[in-house]
C-alpha cells in the first residue's frame, strides 16, 4: 500500500524508446526532425484551409480536422519526450499521466474514425460524383466531424478512468514512450484480466468497423479507377490511393498491435509502434494528402501572395 501511495504522490517514470535505444542521439535527431516537419506541415495546411474560402468544401474541411488532430496528437507526446531526454529526467505525475492517456486516446480514436469518413468522401466523389453535393452536404460533413470527436471522447473517458483506478504497486517505471493502457496494466497489482478482455473487445469494436468501411470505400474507388479510359488519370489515381493506404496501414496496424491483443503480449520493443502514430503519420499525412493536390498548392500560393501583398503594402506606407 505504501508503494501505491508513493505512485500517487510521485507519479511514474517513462522509460521509453530513447532510453532503451542503442543510438539515442541519432533517434533523438530523427524524432526532432519528424516532429518539426509534422508541426510545420500540419500548421501550414490548417492555416491555408482556414484562410482560403475556396477550400471550404467537405473534402478539405475533413482534411483540416485531420491536420488539427495530428498537430495536437504529436504535441501531446513528442515535446515532453525530447525535453526529458535533454534534461535526463523522465518523470511524469499521476495526473499528468492520466491527462496524457486521455488526450492520446481521444485524438488517436478521433483520427481513426475521421480517416474512414475521409475514405467515404473520396468514394462518393469518384463513384457518385453527381450526388456528391447531396451525400456530402455541409450538415453531413459537420456530423462526421462531431461523431469522430464525440465517440473518441467517450471511449477515452471510460478507458482512462478505469485504467487509472487500479492500484499500481509493481514499479514506477512505464516501459513505453507515453502513458498508455497496455504498459500501465502491467504495473497494476490487481487482477486486470477482465479489463484486458474489455480493452480487446472495445478496441476491436472501435477499430474494425471503421477499418472495414475504409477498405470497402477504397476498394470501390480502385474498381472505378481501373475502369478509367485515361491511362494517365488511372496511374495518378492509383498512386494517390496507394499512398493513402500506406499511411492508413501504418496507423491502423500500430493501433491494432497496441489495443487488439492482450497486454501480456506487449513488450518494450513494441514501443517503436507508438512512434508511428505519434510522429511518423502526423508528419506524412499533410504531405501525402496535399503535396500533389493542385487545389491545395494553388490555395497555398494565394495565401502566400496575400501575406506578401500585405507586407509590401505595409512597407510602402512606411516609406510614404
Amino acid at each position: 500500500m505504501e508503494l501505491c501511495n508513493s505512485t500517487l504522490e510521485s507519479g511514474f517514470i517513462l522509460v521509453g524508446i530513447l532510453t532503451d535505444s542503442g543510438s539515442p542521439g541519432l533517434l533523438y535527431t530523427t524524432i526532432s526532425v519528424l516532429y518539426t516537419l509534422a508541426l510545420t506541415s500540419n500548421g501550414l495546411l490548417l492555416l491555408v484551409i482556414t484562410v482560403d474560402a475556396q477550400l471550404h468544401v467537405p473534402m478539405y474541411l475533413l482534411l483540416g480536422q485531420l491536420s488539427l488532430m495530428d498537430l495536437m496528437l504529436t504535441s501531446v507526446v513528442i515535446p515532453k519526450t525530447l525535453v526529458d531526454y535533454l534534461r535526463g529526467e523522465n518523470a511524469i505525475s499521476f495526473e499528468g499521466c492520466a491527462l496524457q492517456m486521455f488526450l492520446v486516446l481521444t485524438l488517436g480514436g478521433a483520427e481513426g474514425l475521421l480517416l474512414a469518413f475521409m475514405a467515404y468522401d473520396r468514394y462518393v466523389a469518384i463513384c457518385h460524383p453527381l450526388n456528391y453535393t447531396v451525400l456530402m452536404r455541409p450538415r453531413i460533413c459537420w456530423l462526421m466531424m462531431a461523431t469522430s470527436w464525440t465517440l473518441a471522447f467517450l471511449n477515452s473517458v471510460i478507458h482512462t478512468s478505469y485504467t487509472m483506478h487500479f492500484p499500481f504497486c509493481m514499479t514506477r517505471e512505464i516501459r513505453h514512450l507515453l502513458c498508455d493502457i497496455p504498459p500501465l496494466l502491467k504495473l497494476a497489482c490487481a487482477d486486470t484480466s477482465r479489463y484486458e478482455f474489455m480493452v480487446y473487445v472495445s478496441g476491436s469494436i472501435f477499430l474494425m468497423p471503421s477499418l472495414a468501411a475504409l477498405l470497402a470505400s477504397y476498394t470501390f474507388v480502385l474498381v472505378a479507377v481501373l475502369h478509367m479510359s485515361s491511362g494517365e488519370g488511372r496511374q495518378k489515381a492509383l498512386l494517390t490511393c496507394s499512398s493513402h493506404l500506406t499511411v492508413v496501414g501504418m496507423y491502423y496496424g500500430a493501433a491494432m498491435f497496441m489495443y487488439v491483443q492482450p497486454s501480456s503480449y506487449h513488450s518494450p520493443q513494441q514501443d517503436i509502434l507508438s512512434v508511428f502514430y505519434t510522429v511518423i503519420t502526423p508528419a506524412l499525412n499533410p504531405l501525402i494528402y496535399s503535396l500533389r493536390n493542385k487545389e491545395v498548392m494553388g490555395a497555398f500560393r494565394r495565401v502566400l501572395g496575400r501575406f506578401s501583398f500585405i507586407q509590401d503594402g505595409g512597407c510602402h506606407i512606411e516609406v510614404l
